[in-house]
């Protein structure tokens, strides 16, 4: 009797949505290492990105290259700053293209953030590519709208968090 196969997933991780999230629900970090032990268990990794901001300082090179050690391909955004003194390093475009163009190539699509722009995407890569969804996120800061395109919802909770 032969096994089936693994179930492909592809991992897609918006670091800053996660970041501040999680900051902002539990003063605390994520934990990437819980996180990719859960996720990744039984399951066969086709690709697995984060994105992040590139401010050229030492504690972010090395928060990176933890990442990379785990098993992410760490893709690099820099920060801009606005003429109101704010900043942004916005990766919803490059997320977007980057799951859509992996959609066809594994059954699930696994991504971490609690951003609603990302809900048109899950229910487009269903339709097209029957490809199902899980989303990670922090409960009352994840968009109801993404929650529910989501196949699987999945609450950052306690046993994610550093």
């Amino acid at each position: 009797m032969t096994r089936p196969a693994p179930e492909k997933i592809s991992i897609f991780v918006d670091v800053q949505n996660v970041y501040y999230t999680c900051r902002q629900a539990y003063k605390r970090n994520f934990d990437y290492n819980k996180f990719w032990a859960r996720v990744t268990d039984g399951r066969e990794v086709v690709s697995a990105f984060a994105y992040a901001t590139e401010r050229g300082d030492e504690k972010q090179e090395q928060f990176q290259n933890i990442l990379r050690a785990i098993g992410f391909t760490v893709q690099l955004k820099p920060v801009l700053k606005r003429l109101d003194g704010s900043t942004k390093a916005d990766w919803d475009v490059g997320i977007a293209l980057d799951v859509y163009e992996a959609a066809p190539h594994c059954d699930k699509v696994v991504l971490v953030s609690g951003d609603g722009d990302f809900t048109v995407l899950l229910e487009r890569i269903e339709q097209r590519f029957n490809t199902r969804s899980e989303v990670y996120g922090v409960v009352r800061l994840t968009a109801n709208t993404l929650i529910n395109a989501a196949s699987d919802f999945f609450p950052i909770g306690e046993t994610l968090l550093l």
